[in-house]
């Protein structure tokens, strides 16, 4: 026999990885942290994962509740901290950024940084990014897009087990300080809708419910859902049969509900979030749907604006089955049949006869599909130019518009969210006009009487304004985004998406090729070679000198499945993102433009 203690386990054998010190985190202010401002070495001993993102961005909403279970799960070791990058104007504005923190439930430190200081250093190009910093400080991973928590949470545990092993880990309390909750009937209202007693129905968005209002549009009727029946929900369109369509957009489900019963039931969704590869038509309550923000009731069917795959969706009640109407999930601002459209997270619906109206936030663009399913573009010219411009529309500018409403003269109200105002455009004379300022992020408007009633969402109430509204002569601005434009060698350039598969993981190749990459330009001369679809994630380009400068618009997805040959049925991952990259062509610009996807530094 043998008496002697047995051997102790063996710590496990630490990845080699590249030695990359973590920049330290420069911004204007904190949040979430009590009025504290946190540096790299407060979170020395942690596993710090920097989730790089702005509030306009679906895909970063995505990652926001990707995140949430790997956040409680590893509560004592890890520390996320979300660096808020603007694309917007007014997404640098101080308010703006309490309020989203607030509105989508963030419960981690928030770094603002509205000059981008902490994005450029981490050399950040896509909405949303993530980076792993280990317990030492050095960066370990980073990931672009969504679709990532599974692999970073086999990152977090070996890092765990790696400098629990080395005495690096540090367990405790983390920096977040819970803000002071404000108590108000509505918190961050999205859409509205008029029942047939003439009271409001409002989307509640934060508080996860509908609040029924009366008819002045301030006394709380009830209350409808609020025990977990919905979870941000935002768009309401009266159905044929008297009920209400819901979009509850976390859940991702279109629901309905009885105001005569207060029933509430599914109509399409089963609470998973779309991939692609996914089936995109079926059985409602059997297909996958992704953030739709708004419904309308136009022609026969319910439309959908499915802001998290860039499309349009339709629900047919007579056959119980949804499909999608428009768009091909590629994000942008391109018109023509609705089968080859793209658009940029629809967020704002409502039909008009023989135009369905759509507030297309991402381009900043009022758009409308015609009964014959062709796309056109009333406002707007793309990703990167927004602002607040009034007059003929080839040049009128919005700035992340949430909502449109039709108004009896057969003009269109839109709710121009980040610019605080109602404007109107006149189909007639092709004229757009500023109705009224000062409202708060609208997000929708209902026409009552000859009165309109906006949803000002960061006031948390309904706003009664007259029409015909005085315009209101407002100083034209025009913007583009932050981003400083990347310099590029004109002619040929090498593009290189950088993914490599998560350990434990390997490329899904049963069915075929696992990855694919789209790509494009705005203005479309500035690719002279290489536009288009393929499977490989590296292509050569060729880059016009003589159109100087635009942006280069990159697709990439990538499959991988768990790599267990015991497993017979292997979970499979899909890891995408699209990139808008503004370039610049230059005497001694970079012949090659690497995009991380997925992948170790």
């Amino acid at each position: 026999m043998n008496d002697a203690a047995p051997a102790p386990t063996p710590a496990p054998e630490p990845r080699r990885r590249a030695r990359v010190r973590a920049p330290e985190l420069r911004g204007r202010a904190w949040l979430n942290t009590g009025g504290r401002d946190l540096t790299l070495a407060d979170l020395r001993g942690r596993v710090a994962i920097l989730d790089f993102w702005t509030f306009c961005c679906i895909n970063c909403l995505h990652v926001l509740d990707e995140l949430r279970e790997l956040e409680e799960k590893h509560r004592d070791t890890v520390v996320i901290v979300g660096v808020h990058s603007p694309k917007f104007a007014h997404e640098a504005e101080p308010r703006a950024v309490v309020d989203a923190v607030e509105r989508y439930r963030v419960r981690h430190p928030v770094l603002d940084d509205p000059e981008l200081a902490t994005w450029k250093q981490y050399a950040v190009r896509a909405w949303p990014t993530l980076v792993v910093i280990d317990p030492e400080g050095y960066i370990v991973a980073q990931h672009a897009g969504e679709g990532h928590a599974h692999a970073i949470a086999g990152l977090v545990a070996e890092l765990e087990a790696e400098h629990a092993a080395k005495g690096t880990l540090r367990r405790g309390d983390g920096p977040y300080v819970a803000p002071e909750p404000v108590g108000t009937d509505l918190r961050f209202p999205g859409k509205a809708v008029v029942l047939p007693s003439g009271n409001f129905l409002v989307s509640d968005t934060t508080r996860h419910r509908l609040v029924e209002l009366a008819a002045d549009g301030e006394t709380v009727v009830r209350h409808i859902g609020g025990d977990g029946e919905f979870n941000e929900p935002q768009g309401l369109a009266r159905l044929p049969d008297g009920r209400v369509a819901v979009a509850d957009t976390v859940n991702h489900a279109i629901k309905a509900y009885d105001p005569e019963t207060g029933r509430i039931g599914t109509l399409a969704g089963t609470g998973r979030q779309w991939w692609q590869g996914s089936p995109s038509a079926g059985p409602a309550r059997e297909v996958d749907l992704s953030s739709p923000w708004d419904v309308a009731w136009w022609g026969d069917r319910l439309w959908i604006a499915m802001a998290g795959v860039h499309q349009l969706w339709t629900y047919d009640p007579g056959t119980g089955t949804v499909q999608v109407a428009a768009g091909t999930t590629n994000e942008g601002l391109v018109d023509g049949p609705a089968a080859e459209a793209w658009f940029a997270q629809p967020s704002g619906l409502a039909a008009d006869g023989e135009r369905l109206w759509i507030a297309d936030s991402e381009t900043s663009a009022l758009r409308w599909i015609d009964t014959g399913g062709v796309v056109h573009t009333a406002v707007g010219t793309g990703l990167f130019d927004f602002g607040h411009r009034d007059g003929d529309a080839g040049q009128a500018l919005f700035q992340h518009p949430l909502g449109v409403t039709v108004l009896p003269d057969g003009s269109v109200a839109v709710s121009d969210t980040y610019n605080h105002a109602l404007r109107r455009y006149d189909p007639v004379s092709g004229a757009v006009t500023t109705l009224a300022t000062d409202l708060r992020e609208p997000s929708d408007a209902v026409v009552v009487g000859e009165d309109i009633v906006v949803v000002e969402s960061a006031r948390h109430r309904l706003t009664r304004l007259r029409l015909p509204e005085e315009a209101v002569r407002v100083e034209a601005v025009a913007h583009r985004t932050q981003r400083e434009a990347t310099e590029v060698t004109g002619g040929r350039l090498r593009l290189d998406v950088v993914f490599e598969a998560p350990t434990g993981q390997k490329l899904d190749t049963r069915y075929g090729p696992s990855t694919r990459l789209l790509v494009s330009a705005t203005p479309p001369g500035l690719l002279l070679d290489g536009e288009g679809a393929g499977t490989g994630l590296s292509r050569e380009l060729e880059i016009d000198p003589a159109v100087g400068e635009g942006v280069l618009h990159v697709s990439a997805m990538a499959a991988s499945c768990d790599d267990d040959p015991l497993n017979e049925y292997p979970a499979c991952h899909v890891h995408q993102q699209d990139w808008g990259v503004p370039v610049r062509v230059t005497e001694g610009g970079a012949p090659r433009l690497p995009l991380v996807l997925a992948g170790l530094a």
